[in-house]
Formats: C-alpha cells, sequence, structure tokens
C-alpha cells in the first residue's frame, strides 16, 4: 500500500549557509564585568603610569651635572677659590667673603699650600686666608674651629695679640688684623646646571 507524501516548503536566505553564519551578539555588559573589576583596572593603570614617572624622574636626576666654579672663581681640589683684586682688614675681608655665600681659605693639607703659592702671582703681595691667634688659648686657629696643624704651615713672625694670618707667594706671615691686604676666598665645588640664555 502506497503512502501519501508529504510537501514542505523550505525558506532559506541566500548567503547565510553554515560558513557564514555568525555567532548572536552577547549583551553590552557581560565584556565590562562588575564594577569593582573596572575600579581595580583603572587604578592599576594609574600605578603603572606613576611607577613610568618616577623612573624616568629619577633617570633625569641621575644624569651626571658637570661641576664648575662661576665666574671670577678658579677651582682647586673640590673647591673654588677667589682672589680678592682690593685690599682690607682681616675681619672685613672674613665679612666680604660671607657675602660672597663663602668662607676665607681654610689650607688643608702640603698639596693645597703649594697650589695657592703658584696662584699667586706677584712677589711681595699679602692674602689674608682663614687663620688667626688667639691669645685665650695661645695658638693659630683656623675659622672652622680646628687648631693649625704645623706640619702643614710654618708661619713667620709673632705669635700675640691681633694677629691673622696672611699668604705670600713663598711663605706664610703673622700680620697685625687691622693691616689691609688682599684676601682669598673659598667655596664648595658645586654642580651647576646650563642655563639656557636668551638670544643665544
Amino acid at each position: 500500500m502506497d503512502r501519501p507524501v508529504v510537501y514542505a516548503d523550505l525558506s532559506l536566505s541566500r548567503g547565510r549557509g553554515p560558513e557564514s553564519s555568525s555567532p548572536p551578539s552577547l549583551p553590552q555588559d557581560v565584556c565590562q564585568g562588575p564594577p569593582w573589576h573596572q575600579l581595580a583596572l583603572k587604578l592599576g593603570c594609574a600605578g603603572i603610569i606613576l611607577l613610568v614617572l618616577s623612573v624616568i624622574g629619577l633617570s633625569v636626576l641621575e644624569t651626571p651635572v658637570p661641576l664648575q666654579c662661576s665666574i671670577h672663581w678658579s677651582q682647586l681640589q673640590d673647591k673654588c677659590i677667589f682672589f680678592s683684586g682690593s685690599s682690607n682688614t682681616w675681619k672685613d675681608s672674613l665679612a666680604d667673603c660671607s657675602q660672597r655665600e663663602s668662607s676665607l681659605l681654610l689650607i688643608q693639607d702640603l698639596e693645597e699650600l703649594r697650589h695657592i703659592h703658584d696662584l699667586i702671582k706677584t712677589e711681595g703681595i699679602l692674602y689674608w686666608f682663614g687663620l688667626n691667634f688667639t691669645l685665650s688659648e695661645k695658638n693659630w686657629k683656623w675659622i672652622n674651629g680646628s687648631f693649625l696643624d704645623h706640619d702643614i704651615l710654618q708661619i713667620f713672625g709673632e705669635n700675640k695679640e691681633n694677629s691673622c694670618a696672611a699668604i705670600s707667594k713663598t711663605k706664610v706671615f703673622s700680620s697685625n688684623c687691622d693691616s689691609e691686604n688682599k684676601w682669598i676666598c673659598e667655596k664648595k665645588l658645586k654642580p651647576v646646571r646650563n642655563k639656557v640664555c636668551p638670544n643665544s
């Protein structure tokens, strides 16, 4: 016995085969996650940016800056020294150095003493530096409070009240502090950042 044949109409769109079908789109919130995930992500990004900026900042600070003395100052070992062009008493010379953000010269060792002698161009001119005789202690005392090491400096002249040390091209002399001599200031050698001059 023959079975009846049933016909059905299938409606297929062109180009919609299995190879070209795309997955259904997901709701927008699914990829974003809960609000605290978003906050953690933003904080993490901010932390990384701060870390990178810190590393860049430190590398800039670590860049070596050349050490040099200001104009009219000469470099001597780890300090800058200034030879005055005029003459004054020891106390006024001390005050002048202070105004220049420095102090009267302190001679640390024999090598520095030799360099100072070499830098003094003219024979017979005396320069004050930071050493004077204290009557109460009967000793030569540096302006930083330490006492003279006589192995470094030999002072020619009397050790008496109101005596201050002055250096020439060849020797160191005891001189009355109220007499007028030139003087030598010193300050520490510091990094000097290059300043951009206008119109340069």
